[in-house]
């Protein structure tokens, strides 16, 4: 197959066999966040960008196409169709729905980590959402649409961004073109700059509840609500349904159940456990398993520095060191081909480390 024509290479954060945020006709939960941006754009004074805070995976990217589906469906605020409309829906067979799932939408422009067949790495989607990648902005706000059309520019996500990126996306909001909207997704908005910050109107959204994720994973056909698999994956999945969506998936489950009993036991670490672990995640294929235990040892960080907050100043600066070293190691693993079995090992030490601080 030509690497172009699967999304599952080209696109980042793509999921097999589930359709991509822009293909999305439902929203799963954050109805106050939708109405909040439909009663701005009825208002016709709708700030000109948006940053939308979440934790990754809620449905950020599927309320920013939602939105700018509408939106570009009804290019006028002042019209009964945006007055009357309950939400931010257009039926999946209209003209604006159909050319933005298939990514071809004249009026939106969907920035993210670019595909780039000459790295050689197995994930061919580069780590960094690039100045180059901003810089579509400068032709695509400087065509000719038709007249009080709206152009629309999805961020996803700003945590992705360098640190050239971040200041040309700064010089974009500084001077925004007319009838443009930006729509910044981020999962951690703190760490953007305060100057992107200071330009955008926060729309904070939080996870998904536990029922929200078990109607998520049956709406788009991942796993039957009622099933042992599904009621597990959204128990772990801390309201991401994106993550419950990979935990469904093969014997993920199994691996975040072994973390889990792991890192319960910390600071002492049984070694044959940590290996065998290791083996799961590092085993030629086990990419997914690779991904997904990236994940846990975030949110195991997120927690411990959580309760860090309330205690030790020097733990808690452990554990941001721990952090930053665990990301670094896993975005070399993926950009050098190293030894994954071995940065595993390194990672578990890292946390019985810090759990004697």
């Amino acid at each position: 197959m030509n690497d172009l024509a699967d999304p599952l290479l080209t696109e980042a954060d793509a999921i097999e066999d589930v359709p991509l945020p822009r293909e999305r006709d439902r929203l799963i939960g954050h109805h106050e966040a939708e109405a909040e941006l439909l009663s701005a754009y009825r208002s016709r004074r709708m700030h000109h960008a948006w940053i939308l805070a979440g934790p990754k995976g809620i449905g950020k990217a599927t309320l920013a196409f939602r939105f700018a589906r509408f939106a570009l469906a009804h290019p006028d605020p002042a019209t009964p169709a945006v007055a009357e409309a309950p939400d931010c829906a257009i039926p999946a067979g209209h003209p604006d729905f159909r050319k933005i799932a298939a990514g071809a939408h004249p009026g939106l422009l969907h920035l993210r980590r670019p595909y780039d067949p000459k790295r050689k790495a197995k994930d061919k989607i580069k780590q960094d959402l690039t100045v180059d990648e901003i810089r579509r902005t400068v032709p695509f706000f400087g065509s000719t649409g038709s007249e009080g059309s709206w152009r629309i520019c999805i961020v996803d996500a700003a945590d992705d961004m360098n640190v050239n990126a971040a200041n040309a996306l700064l010089k974009v909001l500084e001077e925004p073109p007319k009838r443009s909207l930006f729509l910044v997704l981020s999962h951690a908005p703190g760490r953007l700059l305060p100057t992107i910050r200071s330009r955008c109107r926060m729309l904070h959204m939080r996870a998904l509840s536990r029922e929200e994720v078990l109607a998520g994973l049956g709406d788009l056909g991942v796993a039957d609500p009622a099933d042992r698999i599904a009621a597990r994956a959204a128990d772990l999945a801390q309201g991401s349904l994106r993550k419950a969506i990979k935990l469904a998936e093969g014997d993920s489950i199994d691996l975040a159940d072994s973390f889990a009993k792991l890192t319960a036991g910390l600071p002492r670490l049984d070694a044959a456990t940590a290996h065998d672990l290791a083996d799961q995640v590092s085993r030629n294929g086990a990419d997914d398993a690779w991904s997904l235990f990236q994940d846990l040892v975030a949110d195991h960080l997120h927690t411990r520095l959580g309760e860090a907050g309330q205690g030790s100043l020097q733990r808690l600066v452990r554990l941001s060191e721990v952090w930053e070293k665990t990301s670094r190691a896993a975005r070399e693993a993926d950009a050098y081909n190293l030894d994954r079995k071995q940065i595993v090992l390194n990672t578990l030490r890292d946390l019985a480390e810090t759990a004697r601080a």
